[in-house]
């Protein structure tokens, strides 16, 4: 929210900096995010002069340009050549001395510099209104006051407003702060806590009149419900033009382009007291009068953005004797808003239902200023004088009179909140005994009505506005940021309780893993856990489950939970392609989400992805591709840190691996992996290979607590390494070979390895060959040449009985 200093400054009469204040009002809890200038005429004008045009003849070499002589208040006059067509002898002249900076309508800046036009030389411009960035005319150049004296800065002449605008991050509990008076009516309960006492200057209405009861517009409300207070008045013999300078700069201070002077003073009381307004050419009201109604589900509206809505039941709208106008305290009509042929209008200022509101913009994919404070909630009290400040502003810029009485339609008054502090618990929650005074004190600072006095508390009267404060709580609260969270003292000395925890906590092992995996050049992402629909039903429906779609989804692309981690990652690996980082090691921990019977369930996951080369480009290392036995090595090790071992690996079929891989343990599923079916990756528009690793988390936990350590004492005697070159059918795989050589020695044998293996010529058709090594070590003793030879012969014995092989 953007908050004018100057405009502040009418409501507060304070000559502090703009930093002094952003910190109290920070202090308050109205976070101050920055602080930004604003100039009315950007540049200032810095290096323009008033000039006196001493000569003007025809340029000796152009037919169209002018040769003049200029007065800028220096020693002696300066020569400018200029193409005005009104440029005359005797006229005082804005001036662009050499080196200002001016800038174009759509904020591009060039500098004046000395030039040779035609062959004369020109120190400077005369310059146009547009030029200056002070109108759109650009027929010729501005002619100013024979009064004034050349030389003299014409940032002087002209009204140029320089202002700070404060961004504020307002939280959504803070409706009441939602304007400049909200702002300043906090930073006055500021300014008293500091014992510094300020009157909050607020607009008069007290010459507030009916004009003439010339045009009459009826009002009827249908449901009271949606729309507790409904006000309006009609103006008419209005002329509709640009609005003043001043108020033009208010509002493109906090960053609103001005229309017309009626939708501006509109939009000017919005942001000034926090009530939104509506004008309706009258003209365009059938039957004079407005009726507040909801209409059939599915009619048709078209809005000012020339969008047609079909409207639902409960949509509040804004209609007259034949049609709606308006989506109520949402957005306006394409047929009933102000033009510059309106003559009169039907000013509406009302207090709708937050939560219809809040429904109503959320169905419609609509937010407007005005909907961004109704379904916060306004103060129902403003409403009628809003109306009233209103309407005296738009007889001021814009000649009207007020044609009608003011219709006020507020059949169930609300009552302010009433809540029962006391000092105890006051003193309790802050941790610190502040006095009753000055409890008092900041309770009336805050327009917090004392009703009644005791011992042990106040009876308190909270005003309407304040929406948040409706219990004892909420007002402690209220009472803590006006004295100052830094006026608590606090000890350094620091209690807790310390209580054990296992080693095998979850934080613990992400952190383990991920601290695994960074080491070995992982990068850990953090993806959206809302999904579009389509990348689900990418999966299979053995995969798919039933999803979890979300009641008020913010777009479409956002609508519904992931069931699958797969795909967010994937957009991350797309995003980072696309950007030439095509080598890649992402990892993310995260939950997906599915729907089982009548149970929602969460699934911690931990995802792997990684692509491209293992290292980048090097004349020092080969260039190799990460590919499906990187990935499985990498989580083999996972699980080997995990101490998980002995895990059975299996083929599966998937649709989201080309070929797929999972290790179970126990009858669960540990993690699947393998490389992304191309099919899948062509829709982000990947062309590279992809590999995925998923591991089912909440298993992996579940087995991880169940594991102890186990140490085992060094040994004092050396291994032993043995190789065969084996002579193998094509389908014996690594794993046979492995298993059973553990089966024919369990005792010595411990570790078999694949270290090489060969396919092609002067092998038989059908064979291939696996250079294998085996370790062998005796716990006790050092094994000896016969020891060595009688296992490597039974192990021989073993693959050429079972396995077919031969020794090469």
């Amino acid at each position: 929210m953007k908050i004018s200093y100057n405009w502040l400054k009418q409501f507060l009469t304070i000559d502090w900096d703009a930093e002094r204040t952003a910190e109290l009002l920070t202090d308050l809890g109205l976070e101050v995010e920055g602080i930004a200038p604003f100039e009315s005429v950007k540049g200032g004008l810095a290096g323009v002069v008033v000039g006196h045009v001493l000569s003007c003849i025809k340029h000796p070499n152009a037919d169209k340009l002018k040769l003049t002589t200029v007065d800028i208040g220096l020693d002696a006059p300066i020569q400018i050549v200029c193409g005005a067509p009104n440029v005359a002898q005797g006229q005082k002249v804005p001036v662009a001395t050499i080196g200002t900076t001016l800038y174009s309508n759509d904020g591009e800046a060039w500098t004046i510099k000395k030039g040779k036009i035609r062959g004369e030389e020109s120190y400077g411009m005369i310059c146009a209104e547009d030029e200056l960035g002070l109108g759109t005319s650009h027929e010729g150049i501005m002619v100013l006051s024979d009064e004034l004296e050349p030389g003299k800065p014409c940032s002087e002449v002209f009204e140029i407003e320089n202002d700070e605008v404060f961004e504020i991050g307002l939280t959504p509990n803070r409706a009441d702060a939602m304007s400049h008076y909200g702002v300043a009516r906090d930073l006055k309960a500021g300014l008293i806590q500091k014992e510094i006492q300020k009157e909050l200057i607020t607009p008069s209405v007290s010459n507030f009149n009916v004009d003439a009861r010339s045009l009459k517009i009826d009002v009827e409300v249908e449901d009271n419900a949606l729309a507790p207070r409904y006000c309006g008045l009609t103006i008419s013999n209005l002329i509709v033009q640009p609005s003043p300078d001043w108020l033009k700069n208010r509002l493109r201070a906090i960053g609103i382009t001005p229309k017309n002077n009626i939708v501006d003073a509109t939009n000017y009381v919005l942001h000034e007291l926090g009530q939104p307004l509506h004008a309706f050419d009258a003209s365009k009201i059938k039957g004079n009068k407005i009726v507040v109604k909801t209409l059939p589900k599915g009619t048709k509206f078209t809005t000012l953005d020339d969008v047609e809505r079909e409207l639902h039941e409960e949509d509040l709208m804004i209609c007259d004797t034949e049609k709606p106008m308006c989506i109520a305290g949402v957005f306006g009509g394409i047929n009933s808003g102000v033009t510059e042929n309106t003559t009169a209008i039907f000013l509406e200022s009302a207090y709708f239902s937050p939560v219809a509101i809040r429904k109503t913009a959320k169905r419609h994919g609509l937010n407007t200023d005005a909907s961004f404070r109704f379904e916060r909630g306004i103060d129902i009290n403003n409403v009628q004088y809003a109306l009233q400040r209103a309407a005296l502003l738009i007889k001021e810029i814009a000649s009207g009179d007020i044609s009608s009485d003011l219709v006020d339609l507020y059949p169930n008054k609300k009552d302010d909140y009433e809540v029962f502090l006391t000092f105890d618990k006051v003193n309790k929650l802050i941790g610190e005994e502040i006095p009753t005074d000055t409890i008092k004190a900041i309770l009336a600072s805050l327009d917090i009505k004392v009703k009644n006095f005791t011992e042990s508390g106040l009876g308190l009267s909270i005003p309407f506005f304040r929406v948040d404060v409706q219990r004892e709580v909420d007002v402690i609260e209220e009472i803590l940021r006006v004295y100052g969270y830094n006026n608590i003292s606090f000890t350094e000395k620091l209690n807790a309780s310390m209580s054990p925890t296992s080693k095998y906590e979850d934080y613990k092992l992400q952190n383990l893993i991920g601290d695994l995996l960074a080491a070995q050049g992982f990068y850990e992402i953090m993806t959206n856990s809302l999904t579009t629909p389509a990348h689900n039903e990418m999966l299979a429906e053995a995969e798919k489950g039933v999803g979890v779609n979300m009641l008020n989804p913010l777009s479409a692309d956002l609508s519904v939970m992931r069931q699958s981690m797969l795909f967010s990652g994937l957009e991350t690996v797309s995003h980072n392609i696309n950007r030439q980082r095509q080598n890649l090691k992402l990892f993310e921990l995260g939950k997906t989400y599915h729907k089982s019977s009548n149970e929602w369930v969460e699934n911690k996951h931990l995802c792997l992805l990684i692509s491209g080369n293992r290292f980048e480009d090097s004349w020092a290392t080969e260039t190799r591709k990460m590919d499906f036995f990187y990935l499985k090595a990498i989580v083999e090790n996972i699980l080997d840190r995990l101490g998980i071992s002995e895990t059975i690996s299996s083929y599966i079929e998937s649709n989201i691996y080309s070929e797929g891989l999972t290790l179970t343990k126990n009858n669960k599923e540990l993690v699947s992996l393998g490389p992304i079916d191309m099919g899948i990756l062509k829709r982000f528009d990947l062309k590279q290979e992809v590999l995925f690793a998923d591991f089912n988390w909440d298993n992996i936990l579940g087995l991880v607590s169940k594991n102890e350590a186990v140490f085992t004492e060094i040994p004092k005697y050396p291994e032993v390494k043995r190789d065969f070159a084996l002579l193998l059918d094509q389908h014996i795989t690594f794993k046979q070979i492995r298993e059973l050589a553990l089966q024919t020695e369990r005792n010595l044998l411990k570790h078999v390895n694949l270290f090489d293996v060969y396919t092609g010529k002067n092998l038989p058709n059908g064979k291939k060959s696996y250079a294998v090594s085996f370790t062998l070590q005796n716990k006790s003793n050092t094994l000896t040449d016969k020891q060595i030879d009688k296992i490597m012969g039974k192990l021989r014995s073993k693959y050429e009985q079972e396995l077919g092989a031969e020794l090469r």
